[in-house]
């Protein structure tokens, strides 16, 4: 199996087993601590892969990432919570979908310093194998991406929660039943038409190389 593949399957692995675990528990504990047992009591406070694990999500996530395209998307099971129980009401649930992107962050930065130091440092090459370099790059960009992707404001995604907390209520009140009927069909709107060229990959596009390249010297 060529390194480039191999380093796809080891970087999907990964995802699955840490990155997208880690992602719903910090949604799950950021809802416990302002006061919501919904995802505690459902099994979902925990960072056991299999409880956070969504089939179809998790082969996207395959498929996207062997692509080699360059392009991943993937998804695990959403963590559920009450907004009525969270302490600080539409603070709190803006806290909850902010916390999942932001550990994409923490484990993107996390990757990103062993890289940097490799990349920093030319003379370790012959050292470190060439996969464990492969495996670091895609598992910052990757994460990168998702935590980019994930702030966007369109439900379902995280980003719309934060949006609906800073919106007045009125406001929020007459356009959040709108945006979360439409999310799904806005989302393919924003980030796959027209193919290849979408306003969402225009947007987020230099957002996530610009922070990819901060986060690793490149």
């Amino acid at each position: 199996m060529p390194d480039t593949l191999l380093s796809s399957v080891i970087v999907v692995a990964i995802m699955l087993l840490i990155g997208f675990p880690v992602h719903e528990f910090s949604h799950a504990l950021a809802a416990y601590r302002l006061g919501d047992s919904t995802a505690k009591h459902l099994g979902r406070l925990t960072l056991n892969p299999i409880a956070h694990f969504d089939p179809l999500g998790g082969i996207i996530l395959a498929a996207t990432v062997l692509s080699g395209t360059g392009f991943a998307i993937g998804w695990a099971k959403p963590t559920p919570f009450n907004p009525n129980n969270l302490q600080g009401g539409r603070t709190g649930e803006a806290i909850v979908a902010a916390a999942g992107p932001l550990s994409n962050l923490v484990m993107a930065t996390a990757a990103a310093l062993p890289l940097r130091y490799i990349i920093g440092h030319p003379s370790l090459g012959s050292d470190i194998p060439m996969i464990v370099v492969q495996v670091l790059f895609l598992f910052v960009l990757i994460n990168v991406a998702l935590m980019i992707f994930n702030l966007f404001p369109i439900p379902p995604l995280d980003g719309s929660k934060v949006l609906f907390a800073l919106l007045p209520p009125r406001v929020a009140w007459q356009w959040r039943p709108i945006l979360e009927q439409y999310g799904f069909l806005l989302l393919i709107v924003v980030f796959f038409l027209p193919p290849g060229g979408s306003i969402g990959g225009r947007v987020i596009l230099p957002v996530i190389d610009g922070i990819f390249g901060l986060l690793v010297g490149v």
